[in-house]
């Protein structure tokens, strides 16, 4: 499982970009990947209109956002378009990549065990260092805590903001 002060894992999986996103793609840039259950749910939409209503202030603190499920890139755009979601999704169906970032857990519902995504965030800077991780998070406040992080990482840098 990964810690802070790692560094972010190798990936490459598509994305709504329209081909694929590479772990490399970013460097130089602050990135905030959001890990989420499933696309169109409640509390997923929330979470993603949330990250898209802040869009413009994450931009500013020089950190894109992404979110990555493990549903298609079909479901993603379709999402993207009903929603009005401002970034990209990641479709990570074989959960390579959960798995690296440990947000492929055990869950239960109504008694019965499975296997799904824990709602979980990660702030990486520009160097591809984690430097923030919240697990099990709660959505209400969560995009602001998140935004507060990069606007650091960003006056960190000797950046103002």
């Amino acid at each position: 499982m990964l810690s802070v002060n790692d560094s972010l894992p190798n990936f490459s999986l598509p994305s709504t970009n329209g081909g694929e996103v590479s772990s490399g793609d970013f460097l130089g840039r602050n990135i905030v990947i959001y890990f989420y259950p499933k696309d169109s749910t409640p509390g997923c939409t929330i979470e993603a209109r949330d990250f898209s209503d802040k869009i413009e202030q994450f931009q500013k603190f020089n950190t894109i956002v992404l979110g990555v499920s493990k549903d298609s890139i079909k479901s993603h755009n379709n999402f993207i378009s009903t929603q009005g979601i401002a970034f990209d999704l990641i479709s990570d169906f074989e959960v390579k990549l959960c798995e690296k970032f440990g947000v492929w857990k055990e869950k239960s519902m109504f008694g019965k065990k499975y296997m799904g995504i824990e709602r979980s965030t990660f702030l990486i800077d520009s160097k591809g260092i984690i430097k923030k991780i919240w697990r099990k998070v709660k959505i209400s406040g969560h995009v602001d805590q998140v935004l507060l992080e990069a606007k650091k990482i960003f006056q960190l840098n000797g950046n103002e903001g």
